[in-house]
């Protein structure tokens, strides 16, 4: 991709977008919180609809997106919150389809790396792949004595992607701050975005296979929402004057 010799301006989306994001957002938590208190499963409906809707919301944020710096990084973003918006559903679904909606975000996860690879090689800071395998390596460890047998191989290999996307979310970041170019504050942002996707499911492996977290929805949900707009964030759009190439 050419380089871009200004900064980028990270435009504010419209009110009515980041305010629809924030209500679906936590009506999904309350309506989960809810769900789990004594009122009963009578509020999950507020959780179905509101979840899918605040990820909608979210996709529909990256594709108002029309002259992105990368219309590459864009259009693997785009699949990578499509697929999410599907394991969304799937895992909210009152039949147990967990490996199904494994498999929907570990895809996920796969586009967004591939996006993340266009302006940056892959590993390009080893130390930030390193410290992010090694801290999924450790989330396994402390799973595995409570991990069902079944879920050994998707779990570790759900697991693996997810590090390996933060790695190099990380690691462009890095890259694009010591380049001091103008992909420096989207690569943070979709480096900070990929930590706080590492965390929501570090906290719901927990939650599910470990132990009850107290507030579990809160954190779970406000770190997953918080890390899809983050990366929804970092699909910048070109400064006026320049034009992007791929």
């Amino acid at each position: 991709m050419a380089a871009i010799s200004s900064a980028v301006s990270l435009q504010a989306p419209p009110r009515w977008m980041a305010v629809g994001v924030l209500l679906s957002a936590l009506g999904a938590i309350a309506g989960a919180m809810l769900a789990d208190s004594e009122a009963g499963s009578q509020w999950m409906w507020l959780h179905w609809v509101c979840k899918p809707v605040a990820t909608g919301l979210v996709l529909a944020l990256v594709w108002r997106v029309r002259q992105p710096i990368s219309a590459r990084y864009r259009a693997w973003a785009l699949g990578g919150f499509g697929l999410a918006w599907v394991g969304d559903v799937l895992l909210m679904l009152p039949q147990d389809l967990f490996v199904e909606g494994l498999v929907a975000f570990l895809f996920a996860h796969l586009c967004f790396l591939v996006a993340l690879t266009g302006d940056a090689r892959f590993g390009a800071k080893p130390l930030a792949m390193l410290i992010c395998l090694a801290y999924g390596a450790l989330c396994l460890w402390s799973l595995w004595p409570t991990l069902p047998v079944e879920l050994h191989i998707p779990v570790v290999v759900y697991t693996m992607v997810l590090a390996t996307m933060g790695g190099q979310a990380v690691g462009r970041a890095w890259h694009h701050a010591m380049a001091r170019d103008a992909l420096a504050a989207p690569a943070w942002l979709a480096g900070a975005g990929s930590i706080l996707f590492m965390l929501s499911d570090t906290l719901l492996a927990w939650n599910r296979f470990r132990l009850s977290l107290p507030w579990a929805a809160v954190w779970i949900l406000g770190s997953y929402f918080g890390a899809l707009w983050l990366l929804a964030r970092s699909v910048a759009p070109a400064p006026p004057e320049e034009t992007a190439a791929v």
